[in-house]
This record gives C-alpha cells, sequence and structure tokens, in this order.
C-alpha cells in the first residue's frame, strides 16, 4: 500500500468549482499505476468519478464527464481532480485511491475492487 492524503474539500454554491488534491509520493515510482477518485455519499455505496494512468490515459464515470478534470503532476507527486459546475448531487466524502502495477483507463479502473490504498477523504457539500 501507498499513503494517500487528500485536502481540498469544501463548501460551495451550485455552479462553483473546487480542486481536490491527493498527495501520493509513493505510486509515482511504479510503473505502470492506475489512479482514481471515488465518492461517497451518505446511505449510498462508494463511486467511481475518474481515474488516470502513469501515461496519462483517463476515465470518467457519465455524470462527470465534461465538468470534471483529473490530471496529476509528477513532480510534485499530487493527484488532482478539478471540479467545475458542481451540482448537488456530486455532494460526498471524496477518496482518492491508488494501485500499483495496474493499468489504466478500461471500465474497471472506476472499480473500487481494483485499488488497495485509500486515503482519508476530503467532504464536498454542495448547496443550491
Amino acid at each position: 500500500q501507498v499513503p494517500l492524503v487528500e485536502s481540498g474539500g469544501g463548501s460551495v454554491q451550485a455552479g462553483g468549482s473546487l480542486r481536490l488534491s491527493c498527495a501520493a509520493s509513493g505510486i509515482f515510482d511504479y510503473r505502470p499505476y492506475s489512479m482514481g477518485w471515488f465518492r461517497q455519499a451518505l446511505g449510498t455505496e462508494r463511486e467511481g468519478v475518474a481515474s488516470i494512468g502513469d501515461r496519462g490515459t483517463t476515465n470518467y464515470a457519465d455524470s462527470v464527464k465534461g465538468r470534471f478534470t483529473i490530471y496529476q503532476d509528477n513532480a510534485k507527486k499530487t493527484l488532482y481532480l478539478l471540479m467545475n459546475s458542481l451540482k448537488p448531487e456530486d455532494t460526498g466524502m471524496y477518496y482518492c485511491a491508488a494501485e500499483p502495477f495496474a493499468s489504466c483507463c478500461s471500465a474497471s479502473s472506476l472499480w473500487e475492487s481494483k485499488y488497495n490504498s485509500w486515503g482519508q477523504g476530503t467532504q464536498v457539500t454542495v448547496s443550491s
């Protein structure tokens, strides 16, 4: 497992933006690797939001396509999730996940079972 620490959550009005960060110094030494953002609303199961591989390929859940962007800064060893046009249904705890030696980004890259390393989560609340 690799250590992951999320930050950047907060409260925002609908239509606003937030950028989440995930400090992930351990994963960038592996090739290949897969990283992802997941979210969990109260009373629901955790769902995959976006994923990215070591070569920069990405995959997004249909619900966030065109609004969210996942990207990484290898020099800073940090994963990001830029969230624009936020909606109340985007509210939830957001988690960063990583898996060394895993390719990306087929549909399975958004499956919780693909990842063994998880951060503690950061809360995002979108009000209408």
